[in-house]
Protein backbone atom coordinates (compact mmCIF):
# COMPACT_ATOMS: atom_id res chain seq x y z
CA UNK A 1 0.00 0.00 0.00
CA UNK A 2 0.93 3.38 -0.63
CA UNK A 3 1.64 5.81 2.22
CA UNK A 4 0.47 9.52 2.24
CA UNK A 5 3.87 10.29 3.34
CA UNK A 6 5.69 13.30 1.25
CA UNK A 7 8.00 12.18 -1.46
CA UNK A 8 11.39 11.12 -0.15
CA UNK A 9 13.72 12.52 -3.37
CA UNK A 10 15.31 15.44 -2.75
CA UNK A 11 13.66 16.65 -6.17
CA UNK A 12 9.75 17.43 -5.25
CA UNK A 13 8.39 16.02 -8.69
CA UNK A 14 4.66 17.49 -9.38
CA UNK A 15 3.13 15.32 -11.59
CA UNK A 16 0.04 13.17 -9.71
CA UNK A 17 -1.73 10.02 -10.26
CA UNK A 18 -4.82 9.15 -11.01
CA UNK A 19 -6.38 5.07 -11.16
CA UNK A 20 -8.39 4.51 -14.21
CA UNK A 21 -11.15 2.55 -13.17
CA UNK A 22 -11.32 0.55 -16.21
CA UNK A 23 -8.10 -0.85 -16.29
CA UNK A 24 -6.89 -0.97 -12.55
CA UNK A 25 -8.95 -2.50 -9.78
CA UNK A 26 -11.20 -4.62 -12.15
CA UNK A 27 -10.57 -7.60 -9.55
CA UNK A 28 -14.38 -6.60 -8.34
CA UNK A 29 -16.95 -6.21 -10.89
CA UNK A 30 -18.48 -3.68 -8.65
CA UNK A 31 -17.62 0.00 -9.80
CA UNK A 32 -18.69 1.44 -7.16
CA UNK A 33 -16.07 -0.96 -4.52
CA UNK A 34 -13.16 0.04 -7.04
CA UNK A 35 -13.28 3.91 -6.09
CA UNK A 36 -12.84 1.90 -2.44
CA UNK A 37 -10.15 0.00 -3.26
CA UNK A 38 -8.40 2.44 -5.20
CA UNK A 39 -8.55 4.61 -1.87
CA UNK A 40 -7.63 2.00 -0.04
CA UNK A 41 -4.48 1.74 -2.04
CA UNK A 42 -3.35 5.32 -1.53
CA UNK A 43 -4.86 6.97 -4.20
CA UNK A 44 -6.44 10.41 -3.90
CA UNK A 45 -7.53 10.44 -7.56
CA UNK A 46 -9.32 8.60 -10.51
CA UNK A 47 -10.78 8.75 -14.23
CA UNK A 48 -12.42 6.51 -16.02
CA UNK A 49 -15.54 5.53 -18.72
CA UNK A 50 -18.53 7.31 -18.51
CA UNK A 51 -20.18 5.11 -15.31
CA UNK A 52 -22.31 1.72 -16.21
CA UNK A 53 -26.21 2.48 -16.94
CA UNK A 54 -26.89 0.73 -13.59
CA UNK A 55 -24.61 3.29 -11.49
CA UNK A 56 -26.88 6.44 -10.73
CA UNK A 57 -25.21 9.71 -10.72
CA UNK A 58 -26.38 9.99 -7.05
CA UNK A 59 -24.31 6.58 -6.48
CA UNK A 60 -21.07 8.03 -8.04
CA UNK A 61 -21.45 11.12 -5.62
CA UNK A 62 -21.74 9.46 -2.52
CA UNK A 63 -19.06 6.97 -2.93
CA UNK A 64 -16.97 9.45 -4.35
CA UNK A 65 -17.80 11.54 -0.75
CA UNK A 66 -17.70 9.05 1.38
CA UNK A 67 -13.80 8.08 -0.13
CA UNK A 68 -12.63 11.98 -0.59
CA UNK A 69 -11.37 11.22 -3.97
CA UNK A 70 -11.31 13.64 -6.84
CA UNK A 71 -12.62 12.50 -10.10
CA UNK A 72 -10.34 14.21 -12.63
CA UNK A 73 -11.60 13.02 -16.12
CA UNK A 74 -14.69 10.87 -17.49
CA UNK A 75 -15.01 9.99 -21.41
CA UNK A 76 -18.20 11.02 -22.79
CA UNK A 77 -21.50 8.95 -23.00
CA UNK A 78 -21.75 6.12 -25.02
CA UNK A 79 -25.05 6.67 -25.95
CA UNK A 80 -26.93 4.07 -28.16
CA UNK A 81 -24.12 3.46 -30.65
CA UNK A 82 -23.40 -0.51 -30.64
CA UNK A 83 -20.30 -1.59 -28.58
CA UNK A 84 -17.40 -0.92 -29.21
CA UNK A 85 -17.97 1.81 -31.50
CA UNK A 86 -15.83 4.67 -29.37
CA UNK A 87 -17.82 7.74 -29.66
CA UNK A 88 -19.29 9.69 -32.54
CA UNK A 89 -17.86 12.81 -33.01
CA UNK A 90 -16.70 12.32 -36.45
CA UNK A 91 -19.31 10.01 -37.24
CA UNK A 92 -21.25 11.73 -40.19
CA UNK A 93 -25.32 11.26 -39.19
CA UNK A 94 -25.17 10.91 -35.31
CA UNK A 95 -24.76 14.71 -34.84
CA UNK A 96 -28.02 14.73 -32.46
CA UNK A 97 -26.67 11.41 -30.54
CA UNK A 98 -23.13 13.36 -30.00
CA UNK A 99 -25.24 16.55 -28.50
CA UNK A 100 -27.33 14.25 -26.42
CA UNK A 101 -24.42 12.43 -25.24
CA UNK A 102 -22.08 15.57 -24.04
CA UNK A 103 -24.43 17.17 -22.24
CA UNK A 104 -25.43 14.05 -20.56
CA UNK A 105 -22.08 13.83 -20.05
CA UNK A 106 -21.91 17.43 -18.36
CA UNK A 107 -24.54 16.96 -16.13
CA UNK A 108 -22.45 14.16 -14.51
CA UNK A 109 -19.02 15.91 -14.68
CA UNK A 110 -20.67 18.79 -12.58
CA UNK A 111 -21.99 15.99 -10.01
CA UNK A 112 -19.06 14.87 -9.37
CA UNK A 113 -16.94 18.26 -9.68
CA UNK A 114 -15.35 16.41 -12.47
CA UNK A 115 -13.03 19.19 -14.67
CA UNK A 116 -11.93 16.87 -17.57
CA UNK A 117 -14.18 14.95 -20.42
CA UNK A 118 -12.50 13.05 -23.27
CA UNK A 119 -14.75 13.33 -26.45
CA UNK A 120 -14.34 10.07 -28.14
CA UNK A 121 -14.88 10.65 -31.93
CA UNK A 122 -15.31 6.91 -32.38
CA UNK A 123 -14.49 4.06 -35.69
CA UNK A 124 -14.85 4.62 -39.34
CA UNK A 125 -15.45 1.77 -41.64
CA UNK A 126 -13.27 2.56 -44.02
CA UNK A 127 -11.05 5.57 -45.02
CA UNK A 128 -11.84 8.28 -43.72
CA UNK A 129 -13.53 10.96 -45.86
CA UNK A 130 -13.72 14.85 -46.06
CA UNK A 131 -17.12 14.37 -44.56
CA UNK A 132 -16.02 13.10 -41.28
CA UNK A 133 -13.46 15.61 -41.18
CA UNK A 134 -16.32 18.16 -41.18
CA UNK A 135 -18.55 16.52 -38.95
CA UNK A 136 -15.58 16.25 -36.32
CA UNK A 137 -14.62 19.81 -36.49
CA UNK A 138 -18.46 21.06 -36.24
CA UNK A 139 -18.78 18.99 -33.59
CA UNK A 140 -15.87 19.52 -31.37
CA UNK A 141 -17.03 23.33 -31.91
CA UNK A 142 -20.02 22.99 -30.54
CA UNK A 143 -18.41 20.84 -27.53
CA UNK A 144 -15.67 23.55 -26.95
CA UNK A 145 -19.17 26.58 -26.17
CA UNK A 146 -20.71 24.18 -24.26
CA UNK A 147 -17.67 23.40 -22.03
CA UNK A 148 -16.95 26.81 -21.92
CA UNK A 149 -20.25 27.44 -21.06
CA UNK A 150 -19.46 25.14 -18.32
CA UNK A 151 -16.23 25.65 -17.41
CA UNK A 152 -14.43 22.50 -18.39
CA UNK A 153 -12.39 20.84 -20.79
CA UNK A 154 -12.36 18.58 -23.54
CA UNK A 155 -9.51 16.15 -24.81
CA UNK A 156 -9.41 14.59 -27.63
CA UNK A 157 -6.96 11.61 -27.70
CA UNK A 158 -5.38 9.76 -30.56
CA UNK A 159 -5.82 6.06 -30.36
CA UNK A 160 -3.19 3.83 -32.11
CA UNK A 161 -4.76 1.24 -34.88
CA UNK A 162 -3.33 -1.82 -33.59
CA UNK A 163 -5.19 -1.43 -30.04
CA UNK A 164 -8.58 -0.09 -32.06
CA UNK A 165 -8.71 -0.72 -35.49
CA UNK A 166 -11.06 2.22 -37.73
CA UNK A 167 -10.70 4.44 -34.73
CA UNK A 168 -10.95 8.06 -36.77
CA UNK A 169 -8.40 9.89 -34.67
CA UNK A 170 -5.07 8.20 -34.87
CA UNK A 171 -2.69 11.35 -35.81
CA UNK A 172 -1.30 13.78 -33.89
CA UNK A 173 -0.69 16.05 -36.57
CA UNK A 174 -4.21 15.87 -37.32
CA UNK A 175 -5.24 16.45 -33.69
CA UNK A 176 -3.14 19.75 -33.17
CA UNK A 177 -4.56 21.08 -36.96
CA UNK A 178 -7.92 20.54 -35.47
CA UNK A 179 -7.16 21.90 -32.09
CA UNK A 180 -5.62 24.82 -33.90
CA UNK A 181 -8.55 25.45 -36.12
CA UNK A 182 -11.11 25.41 -33.11
CA UNK A 183 -8.80 27.89 -31.09
CA UNK A 184 -10.19 27.44 -27.68
CA UNK A 185 -9.00 27.00 -24.11
CA UNK A 186 -11.38 24.45 -23.46
CA UNK A 187 -10.52 21.94 -25.43
CA UNK A 188 -7.19 19.86 -25.54
CA UNK A 189 -4.73 17.08 -26.83
CA UNK A 190 -5.01 14.14 -24.51
CA UNK A 191 -1.09 12.46 -24.59
CA UNK A 192 -1.56 8.86 -23.92
CA UNK A 193 2.41 7.68 -24.02
CA UNK A 194 1.18 4.17 -24.87
CA UNK A 195 -0.45 5.22 -27.61
CA UNK A 196 2.18 8.03 -28.90
CA UNK A 197 4.78 5.09 -28.71
CA UNK A 198 2.81 2.98 -31.06
CA UNK A 199 1.79 5.89 -33.71
CA UNK A 200 5.16 7.90 -33.67
CA UNK A 201 7.50 7.27 -31.02
CA UNK A 202 10.15 9.97 -30.37
CA UNK A 203 8.19 10.44 -27.45
CA UNK A 204 10.74 13.30 -26.62
CA UNK A 205 10.06 16.02 -29.64
CA UNK A 206 6.39 14.57 -29.29
CA UNK A 207 6.41 16.17 -25.70
CA UNK A 208 8.52 19.26 -26.57
CA UNK A 209 6.71 19.76 -29.95
CA UNK A 210 2.66 18.79 -28.26
CA UNK A 211 3.52 20.32 -24.86
CA UNK A 212 1.24 23.65 -25.08
CA UNK A 213 -1.81 22.05 -26.23
CA UNK A 214 -1.52 18.70 -23.82
CA UNK A 215 -4.64 18.92 -21.45
CA UNK A 216 -4.27 15.31 -19.98
CA UNK A 217 -1.64 12.49 -20.09
CA UNK A 218 -1.93 8.73 -19.68
CA UNK A 219 0.44 6.16 -19.80
CA UNK A 220 1.17 1.94 -19.78
CA UNK A 221 4.32 0.30 -21.14
CA UNK A 222 4.14 -0.85 -24.52
CA UNK A 223 3.66 -3.18 -26.33
CA UNK A 224 1.86 -5.03 -23.31
CA UNK A 225 0.22 -2.81 -21.65
CA UNK A 226 0.99 -3.27 -18.50
CA UNK A 227 2.67 -1.00 -15.13
CA UNK A 228 5.59 1.55 -16.65
CA UNK A 229 8.00 -0.12 -14.67
CA UNK A 230 7.37 -3.50 -16.67
CA UNK A 231 9.57 -4.83 -19.89
CA UNK A 232 8.61 -2.59 -22.73
CA UNK A 233 10.08 -0.48 -25.30
CA UNK A 234 9.15 2.92 -22.71
CA UNK A 235 12.10 4.31 -20.34
CA UNK A 236 9.37 5.58 -18.09
CA UNK A 237 11.33 7.84 -15.31
CA UNK A 238 12.75 9.67 -18.22
CA UNK A 239 9.37 9.88 -19.93
CA UNK A 240 8.04 11.56 -16.61
CA UNK A 241 11.28 14.08 -16.25
CA UNK A 242 10.39 15.31 -19.69
CA UNK A 243 6.78 15.72 -19.16
CA UNK A 244 8.29 17.94 -15.82
CA UNK A 245 10.97 19.59 -17.30
CA UNK A 246 8.32 20.69 -20.31
CA UNK A 247 5.66 22.13 -18.15
CA UNK A 248 3.31 19.44 -17.49
CA UNK A 249 2.51 19.91 -13.63
CA UNK A 250 -1.28 18.09 -13.90
CA UNK A 251 -2.47 14.73 -13.47
CA UNK A 252 -1.37 11.40 -15.26
CA UNK A 253 -4.08 8.44 -15.61
CA UNK A 254 -2.72 5.17 -15.03
CA UNK A 255 -4.40 3.41 -17.71
CA UNK A 256 -2.49 0.39 -17.50
CA UNK A 257 -3.71 -3.26 -17.37
CA UNK A 258 -1.72 -4.69 -13.94
CA UNK A 259 -0.03 -7.63 -14.72
CA UNK A 260 -0.10 -9.35 -11.57
CA UNK A 261 -2.61 -7.36 -9.86
CA UNK A 262 -3.61 -3.45 -8.92
CA UNK A 263 -2.29 -3.10 -5.58
CA UNK A 264 1.01 -5.39 -6.15
CA UNK A 265 1.81 -3.51 -9.25
CA UNK A 266 1.99 -0.16 -7.21
CA UNK A 267 5.75 -0.53 -6.42
CA UNK A 268 6.35 2.02 -9.52
CA UNK A 269 5.51 4.95 -7.91
CA UNK A 270 7.58 4.22 -5.18
CA UNK A 271 10.82 3.23 -6.87
CA UNK A 272 9.82 6.38 -9.63
CA UNK A 273 10.02 8.82 -6.65
CA UNK A 274 6.20 8.95 -6.36
CA UNK A 275 4.95 8.53 -2.82
CA UNK A 276 1.71 10.52 -2.56
CA UNK A 277 -1.01 11.03 -4.31
CA UNK A 278 -1.36 15.17 -4.06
Amino acid sequence: MLTSHLRSRSRIMSLRFCANLNFMFTETDDFLERYRLAKAAGFSAVEGAFPPDHVSVADLVKVREETGLEQILMNIALGDAPEGQCGCAAIPGQEANFRKNLEKTVDCAKALNCKKIHIMAGKVNGPTTAQHDATYLSNLKLAAAILEKNNLLGVIEPINQYSVPGYYLSCYEKAITTLNQINSPHLKLMLDIFHAQHIRGDLTNAIRSYAPHIGHVQLAQVPNRNEPDTEGEINYPYVLRTLEANGYTDWVGCEYKPKVGSVPGLGWLRDFGYWSQK
